[in-house]
């Protein structure tokens, strides 16, 4: 299984934003289904994209939308929707929905990410974070990270700005793998193409040469620190010419300095385990199910417990007087005293009888005779 979990798409208009947003306001409902929200030569675009992911083998896509800044309520609009409507139906390929927000100054403040519009990114599939300053990056690998039905699994980086606006502390790296979470890596950034998301602000990355030079600096940085450990590799990618197959993917994250299984798994198991723990997004507390204990029949031997009462000894119906007194004198503490019942039959264990004395008395006689009897030595 090969996965791209970063196949952009086109932004819409002001004009069709601005359509879609006065249907929202509105609350009107069209019998005949949503409008389309992309145009007839967008929705071509996107779907010779889709078949040429399909030839280089890749299973698993996920549709990317790019919002600036902050989510507004407001004026968003879940375009993803719309756009599967219109896609050509593929067997045997997955479709995810993605919203990436990218970070800035003005999105320290916040940026719409809180539990009052947790049912405008319950439809995405995978949310992932671009931060561009120091404190959107250290609020994203530790708050933004945890369990909750607002978590994001991806962190991608801006690989193409001149320098990283941050420093990546092995405290905020570790904080975030720990809790999940996942270093993105472009590699349209190394083949100098358009696509990061990082570009569309003000201070935005380069292109072309420089931005190569910028993406193969900043790569090696992100696999230092985190030592091959989460990180997925996706495309990015809005040209064709700029695709590339899986192997050809793996082969060019090996020049960063990680073993080719790391680079294998940055776009298969990796990828794979992630789109399972963004599952956890929908249920409590990041549980995916309740475990229950199944105990196959015949399995365990219960022994019966029907045993004929002929095989036992009866017991006594009633103890006799000395366990009686013996029982009293235990449960107050004091010893009382005995029947004269009680005394005769202790007196019979106690005394030997006259026919065990008579014994007694005859086996010695015997024995001082024989000693009498023997020879003594010369």
């Amino acid at each position: 299984m090969f996965a791209d979990l970063n196949v952009p798409v086109p932004a819409l208009t002001k004009q069709q934003l601005a359509q879609a947003a006065s249907k929202k306001g509105k609350g009107k409902q069209e019998q005949n289904g949503s409008t389309p929200a992309f145009s007839p030569a967008q929705v071509t675009a996107i779907e010779s994209r889709l078949d040429l992911l399909v030839h280089l083998g890749y299973t698993v896509i996920a549709l990317n939308q790019i919002v600036e800044r902050k989510v507004d309520p407001k004026i968003h609009v879940n375009t993803l929707d719309s756009l599967l409507g219109q896609l050509r139906k593929r067997p045997g390929l997955v479709f995810l929905k993605r919203l990436t927000i990218v970070l800035d100054e003005e999105s320290e403040k916040g940026f719409g990410l809180t539990n009052g519009n947790s049912a405008l990114f319950t439809p995405y599939d995978l949310l992932a974070l671009v931060p561009t300053t120091a404190a959107s990056f250290s609020l994203a690998c530790l708050t933004h990270t945890q369990p909750t039905p607002l978590t994001t699994h991806i962190i991608s980086l801006p690989l193409t700005l001149p320098r990283l606006p941050f420093n990546l502390k092995h405290t905020l790296v570790r904080a975030a793998l720990k809790n999940g979470a996942v270093f993105e890596i472009n590699y349209i950034g190394a083949l100098g193409g358009e696509g990061d998301p990082s570009q569309s602000i003000p201070s935005g990355g380069e292109g072309g040469a420089g931005a190569k030079r910028n993406w193969w600096a900043a790569a090696r940085e992100v696999a230092r620190v985190t030592k091959g450990k989460g990180i997925l590799v996706s495309g990015g990618v809005y040209n064709e010419a700029d695709l590339r197959a899986p192997r050809d993917v793996a082969n060019l994250i090996t020049v960063l300095g990680v073993s080719q299984d790391v680079a294998h798994n940055a776009s298969t198991k990796v990828a794979q385990s992630l789109v399972l723990r963004a599952q956890t997004r929908k249920t409590y507390r990041a549980v995916l199910s309740e475990p229950k204990v199944v105990i196959p029949s015949g399995s365990i031997s219960i022994p019966s417990a029907d045993v004929e009462m002929s095989d036992k000894q009866p017991l006594p119906s009633e103890p006799t007087s000395a366990c009686k007194n013996n029982s009293q004198s235990g449960a107050n503490g004091k010893k009382r005293p005995l029947d004269e019942g009680a005394k005769a039959e202790t007196a019979a264990l106690t005394t030997p009888s006259s026919a065990s004395k008579e014994g007694a008395a005859a086996e010695g006689m015997s024995r001082k005779k024989k000693k009498k009897n023997k020879p003594s030595a010369n």
